[in-house]
C-alpha cells in the first residue's frame, strides 16, 4: 500500500511540473506585445478584442471596421477604458467602463457634446417624461439658461398614469437620449449615430430622426415624406455624399436636405451645431407657440440654410406662409381651451388631468392636430396643414362646443 501510494504522488507531481514548464514554455513563445498588460498599444497591435468578438459578437466588428474610428486608428480600449465616475469591470485582463455614455464620446468629441448640452435633446427630453427628480441642481440650473421651465418641472402625468412598463419601454425609448447618467454626462450620441459605426451617414438619415419624431404628435418624418425635399432625397439620395465631413458638406454633396443638413450642417457659412435648438424660431410643441428667446437670431441661421437652394424672396414668403398658420393655429386653440376653462369653472370637468373622456379630446386638440398643423406649415407638408391639422381642428371644435351644451344641460352637482 506504502509503494502504491508513493507511486501515485510521485506521478501526480511529475505531470503537475511538466504543465508547469509547458506553460512557462508557451508563455515564452508569445509575442512580446501579448505579455504586456493590457493598453491601448496593444489592443491595436493585436487586434485582441476583435479576435473574440469576431466569434462571439461579429456584428459589432464589422460594423467597428466599416467605421471613420478605424481609418483614425480609434481601438476599441479607446472608447471602452473608464472614464472619471464610471464603473468598470475586469474582462480577460482589462478593465473596461459598464457602460459607455457621452462623457466616453466626449474625450474626443468635446465641442459637439457640449453643443448638445444645449439643446432640448438634453435634458428637456429626459425631464419631459420623468421631470427634474433625476438631474443635480447644477444640471438643472445649466439646462433652464437655455430652456426655461422645460426641466424644472414636475414629471409628465400622463407617462405616470401610463404606468412603469409602458413608460420604460415607450417613452424612454426616445427620451432616454437626454437621460442623467450616474458619471455625470447627460445621454449616449449612439442614439443617433450608432453604437459601432459611429456613422455620420446614418445620422444624416431622415429614418434616424423619424424614429422619434414620428406619428401624429411630431409627425416630422412623416411630413417630411410628404414634401419636396422627402420626395428629391427618395429620388436622388442614393447618389449623394451621405458621409462627407460635416465642416466641408455642400450641395455638390447633398443637392436636397435631410433633417440634419437644415438643423445641423454647416453648408452656406454656417457652423455646425448638434444643438438642434439652434435655428428654431417658434416652440412649435407648445399648445400656444410663441416666439423663442432668440427668435430673430435662430431665424436668420435657419434662413441662411433655405438659402442655399431657394431666393431670399422664396424663403420669406415661405416663412411669412407659416408663420400665419401658427397664429391661426393659436386662436384655434385658445378658442378651445376657453371652453374648456369654462366648464372647468363651472364645475362640468373636474381640475384632475385625464379622468374625463373629454380630457383625452383635448390633449389630442392641440397635441396632436395643433402640433400636426403647425410642422406641416414650417416643412412643407400641405396635407398635415389641411386635412391631419386643419380639419381636424375645426371638426373637434364642433364637437366640444356641443359637448360645452350637453354638460351645461345638468347640474354639475348631480
Amino acid at each position: 500500500m506504502e509503494l502504491d501510494s508513493f507511486k501515485s504522488v510521485f506521478i501526480a507531481l511529475t505531470i503537475a511540473g511538466a504543465l508547469v514548464v509547458g506553460a512557462f514554455f508557451l508563455q515564452a513563445q508569445r509575442p512580446h506585445v501579448a505579455t504586456e498588460q493590457p493598453s491601448a498599444e496593444l489592443v491595436k497591435a493585436t487586434g485582441k478584442c476583435a479576435s473574440c468578438h469576431r466569434r462571439e459578437t461579429p456584428a459589432i466588428v464589422e460594423e467597428y471596421e466599416r467605421s471613420e474610428h478605424v481609418q483614425e486608428g480609434t481601438n476599441c480600449l479607446d472608447c471602452h477604458q473608464p472614464q472619471d465616475g464610471q464603473e468598470s469591470f475586469e474582462h480577460r485582463g482589462f478593465t473596461l467602463a459598464t457602460s459607455l455614455t457621452a462623457k466616453n464620446c466626449s474625450q474626443c468629441h468635446a465641442e459637439e457634446n457640449r453643443q448638445f448640452l444645449r439643446s432640448r435633446h438634453a435634458a428637456p427630453a429626459w425631464a419631459a417624461v420623468q421631470g427634474s427628480t433625476d438631474f443635480t441642481q447644477e444640471q438643472i440650473a445649466f439646462a433652464e439658461q437655455y430652456h426655461e421651465g422645460a426641466v424644472a418641472r414636475p414629471a409628465n402625468r400622463l407617462a405616470q398614469l401610463e404606468g412603469e412598463a409602458a413608460r420604460e419601454v415607450g417613452c424612454q425609448g426616445c427620451h432616454d437620449i437626454g437621460k442623467p447618467n450616474p458619471d455625470g454626462s447627460i445621454g449616449s450620441c449612439t442614439q443617433c449615430h450608432g453604437r459601432h459605426e459611429a456613422s455620420v451617414e446614418l445620422a444624416r438619415e431622415p429614418r434616424t430622426c423619424g424614429q422619434c419624431h414620428m406619428g401624429p404628435d411630431h409627425a416630422q418624418i412623416e411630413i417630411f415624406e410628404e414634401s419636396k425635399h422627402g420626395v428629391l432625397f427618395e429620388t436622388n439620395g442614393d447618389e449623394y455624399n451621405m458621409d462627407a465631413e460635416p465642416e466641408e458638406l455642400t450641395v455638390r454633396d447633398m443637392p436636397s436636405p435631410t433633417c440634419a443638413t437644415c438643423h445641423m450642417s454647416g453648408q452656406g457659412g454656417l457652423a455646425v451645431t448638434h444643438n438642434v435648438s439652434k435655428r428654431l424660431s417658434w416652440y412649435l410643441f407648445a399648445p400656444v407657440s410663441e416666439k423663442r428667446p432668440n427668435y430673430a437670431a435662430n431665424q436668420a441661421a435657419m434662413k441662411r440654410a433655405c438659402n442655399n437652394c431657394h431666393t431670399a424672396e422664396h424663403t420669406n414668403e415661405y416663412y411669412d406662409d407659416a408663420e400665419s398658420v401658427v397664429r391661426a393655429t393659436n386662436e384655434k386653440v385658445n378658442n378651445y381651451m376657453n371652453i374648456v376653462d369654462s366648464l372647468r369653472a363651472e364645475g362640468h370637468l373636474t381640475p384632475t388631468p385625464f379622468d374625463e373622456p373629454l380630457e383625452f379630446e383635448i390633449f389630442d386638440y392641440w397635441h396632436y392636430y395643433g402640433r400636426t398643423a403647425k410642422h406641416g406649415a414650417f416643412m412643407g407638408g400641405p396635407d398635415y396643414v389641411q386635412w391631419h391639422g386643419n380639419y381636424e381642428l375645426l371638426a373637434r371644435f364642433v364637437h366640444l362646443k356641443e359637448k360645452a351644451k350637453e354638460l351645461r344641460s345638468h347640474d354639475p352637482s348631480d
